[in-house]
């Protein structure tokens, strides 16, 4: 039976890290005797860091490596690890070691056991306060809005079988979606499995903040109707407004005199509807914004494109 775990290592701009990183994930999978290999899956990095993984491919028969034929970003990256991926089990990880490597064993086992997905997560951040207060408020609000629940402190790898590998591989199509979203919406039953991410890493983050925003709006918008829902229900509610406010005005018109509450008169008409017409063409445009935002999603979906590019090993 083959219990071989892929590790797809993510490597952007990683010269600097990544001779390290799969020599530690090599000298522990062996150590713990654990059947291995190493994806090496280059984000389109425009230094030598697919010079030097393809060095350590020749140097072990366990690593492979893949370059993207640009940044696609690191869901896209995971998306073509699992492409390629032969292995019973599969787990992306970063070279920076954010999530320490020995959870991969302890992953390992529980997936022995026989449990199909598990998700790893920080049971406590020490970004800065605003990064923190910022990803703790994103989840909370995923939480509430979605179908999808995630741990507090947010959640983005995954350790899956291979049943899971294939659904991803051939059903799902990665465009404007995220891996973490699509695995758990897959309906198998997380096992979830906590971490603390170590001190002192001072590793400068290579997401910027517009990467984040897109990211965040991947998150939402491919796990959460609630803005169509909410489009709905504002239009309801206001269409009932409107129909109160006619009534109003008609009997205003019809029964009112100078010297009652209803008088036209004695409504400034100008203000009035220069306020209701602001606040409608607010809503309108906002409800429209959301609107295109699926459409768009819709529209890239129905193109066909690939949502990532493999390039092709010089022979």
């Amino acid at each position: 039976m083959d219990k071989r775990l892929s590790v797809i290592l993510l490597s952007y701009y990683s010269r600097e890290r990544l001779i390290t990183a799969t020599e530690r994930l090599i000298g522990l999978l062996e150590k713990e005797n654990i059947p291995h290999e190493i994806i090496i899956m280059d984000d389109g990095s425009r230094d030598d860091s697919f010079e030097i993984a393809s060095g350590l491919e020749r140097k072990y028969e366990q690593v492979k490596a893949y370059q993207l034929s640009r940044n696609y970003t690191s869901h896209y990256s995971i998306f073509a690890g699992l492409s390629v991926a032969t292995g019973a089990c599969a787990t992306p990880v970063s070279d920076d070691e954010q999530q320490p490597y020995e959870t991969l064993v302890e992953m390992y086992r529980l997936w022995e056991k026989g449990n199909k997905v598990i998700i790893p997560y920080r049971n406590g951040r020490d970004d800065p306060f605003f990064s923190k207060w910022m990803s703790t408020t994103f989840y909370s609000v995923m939480n509430r809005l979605s179908d999808i629940k995630f741990p507090k402190y947010g959640v983005d790898t995954f350790f899956i079988d291979r049943e899971l590998i294939r659904i991803l591989n051939e059903r799902i199509h990665p465009i404007r979606t995220t891996t973490i979203t699509e695995v758990l919406r897959l309906g198998y039953e997380p096992v979830f499995f906590p971490y603390y991410r170590p001190t002192g890493l001072n590793k400068k983050s290579r997401w910027s903040f517009g990467k984040k925003v897109n990211l965040a709006k991947d998150f939402f918008f491919s796990s959460s109707m609630f803005p169509i829902a909410l489009i709905t229900r504002l239009g309801l509610f206001f269409s009932l407004i409107s129909v109160l406010l006619i009534l109003f005005y008609s009997l205003a018109r019809i029964f009112g005199s100078d010297t009652t509450f209803l008088s036209l008169k004695k409504v400034p008409g100008w203000t009035s509807m220069v306020v209701i017409i602001s606040f409608f063409s607010g809503l309108i445009l906002f409800s429209l914004g959301i609107i295109a935002e699926y459409i768009w999603r819709i529209y890239e979906e129905v193109k066909g494109r690939p949502g990532y590019i493999i390039k092709k090993k010089d022979d």
